[in-house]
């Protein structure tokens, strides 16, 4: 996989490709599956997302402490009564399927790690609602994952995700940085601009 985000941009630009399929092709050198058994197992990944996300927003998922969860359920009933926050539509239906995600994790539900469990919500949380707000297909979403998953693969090259060794930043800046990343790739941006959406992103979470 690549070592930087200047590395995949070049060889995206250079070979006239999304950063989509430079993500996929590196992953084909480094196994011996083809593209239709790399593509199938990702589009599982996105599946099991989509159920999380819709099982937080459907019923209270509590944790077995019983201390949090329900939230996301709440705000979603909010949200479907017809109330618009401040944020808007868009941006409030993300947050309420990213609190879902996290909500089904601590209640010990199946998730996705993307890129640890504790930040799962989001980027499930940005492509499902852009989904449901511009109509883009499931493979639109699979690829933007592939996207996503090669800036996971920089940071955690270069820096941390993990909470515990770089804090709470690390992990939900690292997933921020790739949801912006698969979001500019979904709405048309060229590799150039994912890369800026990270950087960006990413400079934001510090702190």
């Amino acid at each position: 996989m690549y070592s930087s985000l200047a590395e995949m941009v070049d060889a995206a630009e250079q070979q006239g490709k999304p950063l989509h399929d430079i993500v996929i092709m590196a992953e084909l050198k480094q196994n011996r599956r083809t593209r239709e058994e790399i593509w199938e197992r990702m589009r599982q990944r996105l599946l099991v997302m989509r159920r999380s996300a819709e099982m937080g927003v459907a019923q209270p998922v509590r944790s077995l402490s019983g201390i949090s969860g329900g939230s996301a359920y709440k705000f979603w009933q909010w949200l479907e009564a017809g109330n618009q926050p401040l944020s808007g539509p868009i941006l409030s239906r993300a947050v309420a399927h990213a609190m879902a995600v996290n909500e089904v994790n601590a209640g010990m539900g199946c998730i996705v790690a993307t890129p640890t469990a504790g930040s799962a919500g989001i980027l499930p949380g940005v492509l499902l609602t852009l989904q449901a707000a511009r109509g883009f297909s499931d493979d639109d979403l699979v690829a933007a994952l592939f996207t996503a998953s090669g800036i996971g693969a920089v940071i955690i090259h270069r820096a941390h995700v993990s909470g515990a060794a770089g804090g709470c930043q690390a992990e939900t800046g690292s997933a921020a940085a790739m949801a912006a990343a698969a979001a500019v790739e979904l709405l048309g941006g060229t590799p150039h601009q994912s890369a800026h959406a990270v950087a960006i992103t990413l400079k934001n979470m510090l702190g």
